[in-house]
């Protein structure tokens, strides 16, 4: 099957989706040498340029290698999805459950490692959270996210503090679609305001326990109590 002519703007793009549809379909298959640049661009109807920059994007995207003086090969036939773009992706209850085992035993650790300076930091985020109770929905769940990164960040454990901002995007858009369907704010806009607080004394008084106890009841009902 001929690969066919592209059409005009943007080139780089259209050839780009037309190689890696020939490469999904077995075409080229795993370990397969692409034909070199002008056989491609002439199939393509496109300059070697716009080829080579095709050809880079495939390999950004880990469909392919070039070996120097070898050529071009195809190393795989679907597109390996970053960790950002699979959260996007993932459904926000699975988001919920993974970030419920991640935050649960980060409470843990931040009610046995906090710093004077960690308690303070959480006290003015929940009292960010508070003054946010009178702005948008959006708003309010941007504070209620920064409020839970500062007991992240207590428990001291830089990969538990990127793991939580790798959640961040995909937590924002499910926590606000949240709030507009369950219209929890109409009658409580500091909605959830006495669990987050006593989630701060639980941490400030060393009680893992108890602080663990009560961030798992929370992100079990986000926006209740």
């Amino acid at each position: 099957m001929p690969l066919g002519p592209v059409r005009p703007s943007p080139l780089v793009e259209q050839a780009a989706e037309r190689l890696r549809e020939h490469i999904a379909a077995g075409h080229w298959p795993v370990g397969a040498k692409l034909p070199g640049e002008t056989t491609l661009a002439k199939e393509l109807g496109v300059g070697r340029s716009t080829v080579r920059e095709a050809l880079r994007a495939l390999a950004g995207a880990g469909l392919v290698r070039a070996r120097q003086g070898a050529g071009v090969f195809v190393t795989a036939t679907e597109v390996t999805e970053d960790w950002p773009t699979r959260l996007r992706r993932a459904a926000v209850t699975d988001v919920y459950e993974v970030r419920m085992a991640l935050e649960v035993h980060a409470a843990t650790l931040a009610a046995r490692r906090r710093t004077p300076e960690d308690v303070t930091a959480m006290e003015r985020a929940l009292e960010g959270r508070r003054s946010a109770s009178t702005a948008s929905d959006a708003a309010f769940v941007d504070a209620d996210i920064t409020f839970h990164a500062t007991v992240v960040a207590a428990a001291h454990n830089p990969v538990l503090t990127d793991l939580f901002h790798e959640f961040t995007p995909a937590l924002r858009e499910g926590l606000t679609d949240l709030l507009t369907l369950t219209a929890a704010r109409t009658t409580d806009p500091n909605t959830a305001d006495a669990a987050h607080a006593a989630l701060v004394r639980a941490v400030a008084e060393g009680d893992a326990e108890g602080a663990a106890g009560i961030l798992r009841g929370e992100l079990e009902d986000p926006f209740a109590g």
